[in-house]
Parts: C-alpha cells; structure tokens; sequence
C-alpha cells in the first residue's frame, strides 16, 4: 500500500477522535450537573430556594428599603394575607406598622452576607492549616491541633457570646468571631483527608520528580480535598445562620437598625401571643433556607465521590 494512501487512512480514522478530543468539555460539565440535580427533586428544589433567596439579597435591599423601613401606625401588627395595605402586607406588618415581607427580603443579604462571608474566611483558613498540618506533620500538626483543641474546647455559641459582650457587637465582629469558631471544624477535616492522600502513588511519584511542597499541595492534594470542604462549608452556612440567628436573638448580634432574620425572631418574641407571625415569618426563611443547604450538602456529596455518583447515574438511569 503507498505511503500516502496509509497516512490519509490514519487520517480519517484519527479524525474522530480529535474531533471528539477537541469538543469543549466545560458544557458538557456543566449539563451532566444540571442533569444529576433535576434527578434529585429535593436539591432541586433547594438549589431554586437558594438561588431565590441570593437574589432577594443581591436585588432586596435596592428595590425594598424603602418600603422596609416606612413606619405606617395605622398597619401595626396587622394579621397576614391582607391585602388592604397592599400586597407587601401579605405577610403582616411588625409592631411599627412595617411590612414583614419587605424586611424578610432586605434583611437577607445580611443574614447571607454574614453566614457566607463567616464560611469563606473559616473554610479559608481552615483549609490552608489543614493541608500544612496533614502534609508536614509532627511538630507543625501537634502545634495546629492544639490550637484547634483550644478553641474546641469552648462551645461556639458561649464564645461568641463572651467575645461580643466584650467588644461591639456588628457586621464585623460577628463574622470574625463566627469564622474563628469554625476555623477549626475545616483544620481537623482536610487534615485528615490529607493524611491519606499524601501516601498515594500520585504524590510520591510528584516527589520522585522532584516536585516542590507548595506545587504538590495546590496542584495534587487540594483538587482531592475540594469536594469534602464543599460539602463541609455547605453545612457550615446553614450552622453559621442559626447560631447568627440565636446571637441576635439574644441581643448581642446585629443591632437595629440593621436587620437580620435572627433579628426580626428577637424583636417579635414580646408579641408571640398577640402577633405570632413577627416571628414566625423570619423563622419560617431560616428553617427553609438551613433546611435547603443541608439537602444541597447530601446531593453535593453523592456528586462529588466517585463511587457514589456511579450509583447515583445507574439507579436514575434505571428509572
């Protein structure tokens, strides 16, 4: 056979393949997870909550504040699903005469904006001394663990509520000490997925190449621990908002006239056998919205583990 009619063979025959090869795999990702979460209605459906609830916080505050905070004597605590004021009253109105679902709605970038950036700067952290801790070991790991062990050894709560009867309660100081509770929950956990990853075959053959330490735990070790902290910081945020909700609860979280759904639950509590749903709206959003991540967190853990989601794709494909 001449060699240009073989090399035109190869061709056609490796065509495909680089066709195939070259095709954009970003989309395909990304509907292979839209598919995987329409399989589970429950964390569809909490993924839509969620996704309502983060565009209430990013849009709330610019089209509702005003409407939030307009003081209205003649609506005062009056009953839900009357529409007589308008249907912002749907919900009721507080004590002030304000309507509880423009407040719940503004009053979520806080909450989320708290939870999440409390999250972020505790998975943050947390993660970053968990990769040294389980790489390095001795010395540096018995120090980071102790350090660990000290903050454990207080409940968050009681912490958080010595450090902000200490200082002022705010924005800032109530995600710094919320975030410095959790530091240590993300420590123990990507340590001890490090220790197990660092004694695989892709890690010593990293460092037979001569790979660096920071090259081998940004490049090989973190990637494998990505999914555990997804899931982790995904139970977090829920855990993150009731205990902001029971701070503000108690009076030493957020302080009017900033407003957070823990908030509006304190500020009804004077009102439960008059007024009942001055709190129970707001912990209506909080128990849906904890309730919604944790949902995600389960679905993000069968997706993200290999064997699980081998199972998860034959059971739906089954059906």
């Amino acid at each position: 056979m001449p060699s240009s009619t073989r090399a035109s063979g190869i061709t056609e025959m490796a065509a495909p393949l680089v066709a195939t090869a070259s095709r954009p795999g970003r989309s395909s990702a990304t509907r292979d997870i839209i598919r995987l979460l329409w399989q589970d209605k429950a964390a569809f459906i909490s993924a839509m909550l969620v996704a309502v609830v983060i565009v209430c916080a990013l849009l709330g505050p610019w089209l509702l504040a005003d409407q939030a905070r307009a003081v209205n004597l003649m609506a005062r605590n009056v009953a839900p699903f009357s529409f007589s004021k308008g249907w912002l009253f749907v919900l009721g109105a507080d004590a002030l005469g304000r309507s509880l679902l423009a407040r719940i709605i503004v009053a979520s970038q806080n909450t989320l904006l708290i939870a999440s950036s409390a999250v972020i700067l505790a998975t943050t952290i947390g993660g970053f001394l968990g990769l040294v801790a389980g790489y390095k070991g001795g010395f540096v790991s018995a120090t980071l663990l102790r350090f660990a062990d000290a903050i454990m050894s207080f409940p968050s709560m009681l912490l958080a509520v010595i450090v902000l009867f200490v200082f002022n309660p705010g924005v800032e100081n109530v995600i710094l000490v919320l975030a410095v509770s959790r530091i240590p929950i993300f420590l123990r956990t990507v340590r001890a997925e490090v220790l197990e990853i660092k004694e695989r075959m892709f890690v010593t053959a990293a460092l037979a190449m001569g790979a660096k330490t920071d090259r081998i735990l940004l490049r090989h070790i973190a990637p494998m621990v990505l999914p555990t902290v997804i899931n982790l910081a995904a139970l977090e945020m829920a855990f993150v908002m009731l205990v902001e909700s029971g701070l503000s609860f108690l009076g030493i979280g957020i302080q009017p006239p900033q407003v957070t759904w823990g908030l509006m639950v304190a500020d009804g509590r004077n009102y439960l056998g008059s007024a009942w749903w001055l709190s129970f709206w707001p912990g209506v959003a909080i128990m849906a919205v904890t309730i919604a991540l944790n949902l995600l967190s389960n679905w993000l853990r069968l997706v993200t583990d290999p064997v699980e989601r081998w199972r998860f794709q034959t059971s739906a494909g089954a059906k």
